[in-house]
């Protein structure tokens, strides 16, 4: 019953959020090999025989995708398979949203983000939609962009721009908007959703305006 009872409630509390993207609008972040990766960084030390390549105050971008962080350490330059470990100030941007955190271990397979580990205190994200944005943080959120997953966990908080639920774990799936709090972890802990109310519209009042002062006609002389 109490299972039952928190589905209903997750039910109602995205009930409001907007209609599943078009699946060509939620591709995962890919890199192109029609366009040149720009790497930015204050200092590098390439360590060709350890195969380590390390960056200080790096930026990457290309297109609608940048990561950039205080610090970068990666296996290799090629994108069609290498791991990157960013810390510090650790920022990705994507077309509809963004992820923040101490440190992130991205691995790149076939020019795209294959998986990306993000942990922080907390490590956040936030996700453009029609009329709102989605908002969650966790210690760790593990991003899959092929599934369209974002798997908060451990203390996970996540805010739909008016309600918010808590709970040990959240997934997010970005192309759905869905939400599913502590999957096959019953036992673990329990969830909690807080719905706000609504703020009602305040309509200004409009004070009459003021008569025209009526001055009293002059006495007829005499």
């Amino acid at each position: 019953m109490a299972r039952l009872r928190a589905s209903l409630l997750l039910i109602l509390l995205y009930a409001g959020a907007s209609a599943a993207a078009p699946a060509n609008e939620s591709r995962p972040p890919q890199l192109d090999d029609s366009q040149p990766i720009q790497l930015e960084a204050s200092s590098s030390d390439f360590d060709y025989k350890n195969s380590r390549l390390l960056f200080h105050d790096v930026r990457i971008a290309q297109g609608g995708l940048a990561i950039e962080a205080d610090q970068a350490t990666a296996s290799g330059l090629d994108f069609k398979d290498s791991q990157w470990l960013f810390s510090g100030h650790v920022r990705i941007t994507v077309p509809d949203g963004s992820l923040q955190s101490d440190e992130a271990r991205i691995s790149f397979t076939a020019n795209l983000i294959n998986n990306a580990d993000i942990t922080g205190s907390p490590a956040r994200f936030e996700q453009k939609r029609d009329k709102a944005i989605s908002r969650g943080r966790a210690a760790r959120i593990q991003y899959q962009p092929a599934a369209g997953t974002l798997r908060l966990m451990d203390d996970a908080w996540l805010s739909d721009g008016s309600n918010e639920i808590n709970g040990n774990t959240l997934v997010y799936n970005v192309r759905e908007q869905r939400v599913l709090a502590n999957p096959g972890e019953q036992g673990s802990g329990r969830i909690t959703i807080t719905i706000n109310p609504k703020k009602a519209e305040t309509k200004t009042e409009q004070k009459p305006e003021p008569k025209p002062e009526q001055r009293p006609e002059p006495k007829a002389q005499p």
